[in-house]
């Protein structure tokens, strides 16, 4: 069993509170991956799963049994936890050779030398690293060595493979091989796998689940999918996505079980079905329409009872094109598919489904109405 469960933890650096009474499940066979930006607490939670860290309070456990247990001074070792860490830096052995790098740790089980072969060879088959085996770290490119890094990671079967930012060394083509590697290897090998990174495209293609941190705090954990359509507050919103969406100021109020939004783009009725569990207030409160580039529709033809827009930027960036426009006082960023152009001052009309759309509550930060399409 390799289902892991933090729960309350704790983590001081100093008078410096980096995890703040976190509780997470991650499921056997999972691939969850930990998001967020620089210092939100990320990396130090894979290193209290390690147990490279120790918490100054909570649990954790990993299948059946505790591995922490800060009140009773329980802390086991990193190396009988059966995981494995891949770092940022590979760290391969330059004096070795891929296969030496790679059987490293299986000659230190002093397993039998037919069994070393097979498991290594067997691993660097799985990332297509079969070929450079005779090789040294040197006559490797980035990517090969990061394959190398992975296939030393996994050779020993570990329930548990633990990447901490492991392609941010890399060129974005090779980022984008190496997530669909990843994936694939994760698919096939039904390893439970966590997954640290602030790219958040990485997160997206890559997950099975996510869960996002700020300053500390496990603030999301949801499907990509889910992550993406609802982000749960304001900062998740403004964090997921690129291009980043769109924020409209806007003021709502509730009538009969219906939230009703008036902005610049006009005065929109959403339905209780779409409404979250927050609190409703009373009265007019201020609120944040939330739309995502790509879900805006441009029209060059006038459209009766639709809002209408003058191009302020057109940029046409091969596989889709990035558009400016400017609705009485708001400027919004548009994203469509393809080759397009406009001329700056262009007149244009713009549609979207209020389905797709969120609403938040300025005060709270809150999503009060959901995408429900």
């Amino acid at each position: 069993m390799s289902k892991i469960v933090l729960k309350d933890i704790n983590k001081y650096y100093g008078k410096n509170h980096v995890l703040k009474n976190l509780d997470l499940t991650i499921e056997e066979g999972e691939f969850m991956t930990l998001l967020g930006p620089s210092g939100c607490g990320k990396t130090t939670t894979l290193r209290v799963i390690a147990g490279l860290e120790s918490p100054q309070s909570g649990h954790l456990y990993i299948g059946d049994r505790e591995i922490v247990n800060v009140d009773e001074a329980l802390f086991e070792p990193p190396a009988v936890r059966n995981l494995n860490l891949v770092f940022q830096s590979y760290a391969l052995w330059p004096h070795m050779t891929v296969f030496g790098n790679v059987a490293f740790g299986l000659e230190t089980k002093k397993l039998p030398k037919d069994q070393i072969k097979e498991r290594v060879e067997n691993a660097l088959k799985h990332l297509q690293m079969l070929e450079y085996k005779e090789r040294y770290p040197s006559e490797l490119s980035g990517g090969q060595q990061q394959r190398v890094a992975i296939a030393r990671a996994i050779v020993t079967e570990p329930k548990i493979l633990l990447l901490d930012e492991p392609l941010s060394n890399l060129d974005a083509r090779l980022r984008i091989e190496m997530r669909s590697e990843i994936k694939r290897l994760h698919q096939e090998l039904k390893t439970t796998v966590i997954y640290v990174t602030h790219d958040q495209t990485e997160a997206l293609t890559m997950s099975t689940r996510i869960a996002t941190f700020f300053d500390g705090v496990l603030t999301q954990v949801d499907t990509p999918i889910e992550l993406y359509k609802n982000p749960c507050d304001l900062q998740v919103a403004s964090f997921i996505g690129n291009p980043s969406i769109n924020f409209i100021d806007a003021q709502g109020r509730y009538e009969n079980n219906c939230l009703i939004v008036d902005s610049d783009l006009g005065e929109m009725t959403f339905g209780e079905d779409s409404l979250t569990d927050e609190p409703k207030q009373d009265g007019e409160f201020p609120c944040v329409m939330a739309l995502r580039p790509e879900q805006v529709t441009i029209s060059r033809t006038e459209m009766e009872g639709i809002p209408a827009g003058i191009v302020y930027m057109c940029m046409p960036a091969g596989s889709e094109t990035l558009v400016h426009i400017t609705v009485k006082s708001l400027t919004l960023l548009l994203k469509e598919i393809g080759i397009t152009d406009y001329d700056i001052g262009q007149k244009v009309w713009i549609t979207f489904n209020l389905g797709i759309t969120n609403i938040y509550n300025s005060l709270s930060g809150k999503l009060i109405k959901r995408a429900t399409e």
